[in-house]
C-alpha cells in the first residue's frame, strides 16, 4: 500500500513538473531563433558591405593616386615658381638699380674714405671738407646722382618731388602746356624749331609736338607726386620715376624750355623798360653767348643734357623759376667764402630749400641732413 502512494506521488509530481520543462524549451527555442535571426542579419550587412568596398576599393585607389601625384606636382610646380619668382626678383632689382639714377643714401664720411683714399693736397683738402659737413653742418649722408650732363637738374628736381614742393607761384597762373604755342604765336619766337632736345640735335617741326609732351609728363609727374602726403610713398614714387629714363628726360626738356620762356619773358621787360627784373637776367644778358634769348638758347640751353650742364648762371634760372632756394656746397672751395653758395641770392624767406654737394661744379650729389 505504501508502495502503491509513492508510486501516486511521483506521477503526481511528473505531471506538475511537465508544463514547465515544455516552457522552458519554449523559451530556449526562442532564444536560438532570436540568435539565428541577429546572425543571419549581421552576415548579410557584413556581406552588403564587403561587396560594396569592392566596388569602390578601387575606384577609391584610384583617387588617392592622383591626389597624391597632384600633391607631388603642386609642390614642384611651387618650387619651380618660387624660384622663377626670386631669379625675376633679383633681375628686376639689378635692373633697377642699374637703372636708378639717384641711388640710396650712404654714409658720407664713408664715402668719402672710397673716394678719396691718397694723400695728395686734394685729396686732403676734401677730407677735410667732408669732414667739415659732416660735424658743423650735420650732413650724414650722401646720395649719388648719376654723372652726366643732367645732373644739376636731376639732382634739383628729386628733392623739389621728394620733398613735395608744389608748383611755383607763377606756374598757377599760367598753363604751362601752352607755353611753347605761346612763344610762337604770341611773340613770334619761330627760332624755336632750332631747340635741341639733348643729344638729339634738330627736329624742326615736331619740336612743338615733343615739347607738349615733356610739359604733359612735367606737369603729370609733378602733381601726382606732390599731392602726396606721405614722405616715404612719395620717395617711392620718385624712385620708380628716376628710374625710366624716358620720362626722367621729359621732365628735364621740360625744364629746360621753362628756363627759356622765363629768358624771353625778361629780355621782353627789359626791352620795353616794363618793369624791373631780377639781376640774374643782367647777368645772363651781359655774357656775349647769351646776349638775347636766342644765342642763349644755341650756346647754353642747347648742349645741356649733350654737351654740357648748367653753369653758375643757370643755376640762379632755376632756382629762380622753381621758386627754391639752391643751396650748394662746392668743396673744392672749401676754406673760402664760396664754399657755401645761394642761387638765386635773391631768394625769398618762404621759398622752400633744397641742397646740393659738389666736388668740381659738373657733377651733384644731394646731401642728408641728419640732427
Amino acid at each position: 500500500m505504501l508502495r502503491h502512494l509513492d508510486r501516486g506521488a511521483s506521477k503526481n509530481r511528473e505531471q506538475l513538473t511537465e508544463p514547465v520543462k515544455r516552457n522552458r524549451v519554449d523559451q530556449s527555442s526562442k532564444k536560438s531563433i532570436g540568435r539565428n535571426e541577429v546572425q543571419s542579419w549581421t552576415t548579410a550587412v557584413n556581406q552588403s558591405l564587403h561587396m560594396v568596398w569592392q566596388k569602390i576599393k578601387r575606384q577609391l585607389i584610384l583617387v588617392m593616386s592622383f591626389l597624391l601625384a597632384a600633391l607631388w606636382y603642386c609642390r614642384r610646380l611651387y618650387a619651380y615658381l618660387a624660384q622663377l619668382l626670386k631669379w625675376w626678383s633679383r633681375y628686376l632689382q639689378r635692373k633697377f638699380k642699374k637703372n636708378l639714377s639717384v641711388l640710396a643714401e650712404v654714409d658720407l664720411l664713408g664715402y668719402c674714405a672710397r673716394e678719396w683714399k691718397g694723400e695728395t693736397k686734394q685729396a686732403k683738402q676734401m677730407k677735410a671738407a667732408y669732414e667739415e659737413l659732416f660735424w658743423k653742418h650735420h650732413i650724414k649722408y650722401i646720395r649719388q646722382v648719376r654723372r652726366d650732363n643732367y645732373c644739376a637738374l636731376r639732382a634739383v628736381l628729386f628733392q623739389v618731388f621728394s620733398q613735395g614742393i608744389y608748383f611755383p607761384s607763377w606756374m598757377k597762373e599760367r598753363d604751362i602746356l601752352k607755353l611753347p604755342e605761346k612763344l610762337l604765336y604770341s611773340q613770334g619766337c619761330n627760332w624755336i624749331q632750332q631747340y635741341s632736345f639733348g643729344p638729339e640735335r634738330y627736329t624742326g617741326a615736331n619740336v612743338f609736338g615733343k615739347l607738349r609732351k615733356c610739359m604733359e609728363t612735367l606737369k603729370t609727374q609733378w602733381t601726382e607726386i606732390s599731392g602726396v602726403k606721405d614722405h616715404d610713398e612719395r620717395g617711392n614714387m620718385c624712385n620708380i620715376l628716376f628710374s625710366d629714363e624716358n620720362k626722367e628726360y621729359k621732365l628735364y626738356e621740360a625744364i629746360k624750355f621753362i628756363m627759356l620762356y622765363q629768358v624771353v619773358e625778361a629780355y621782353e621787360q627789359m626791352k620795353n623798360e616794363q618793369k624791373r627784373v631780377p639781376v640774374l637776367f643782367s647777368l645772363l644778358f651781359a655774357r656775349d653767348t647769351s646776349s638775347d634769348p636766342l644765342s642763349f638758347m644755341m650756346n647754353h640751353l642747347n648742349s645741356i643734357g649733350d654737351t654740357g650742364g648748367l653753369e653758375q648762371v643757370e643755376m640762379f634760372l632755376l632756382g629762380y623759376l622753381l621758386e627754391v632756394n639752391i643751396r650748394v656746397y662746392r668743396l673744392y672751395k672749401f676754406n673760402t667764402e664760396e664754399f657755401q653758395v645761394n642761387y638765386p641770392e635773391e631768394y625769398h624767406r618762404d621759398w622752400q630749400e633744397v641742397s646740393l654737394l659738389t666736388e668740381d661744379d659738373h657733377h651733384y650729389h644731394i646731401p642728408i641732413i641728419r640732427i
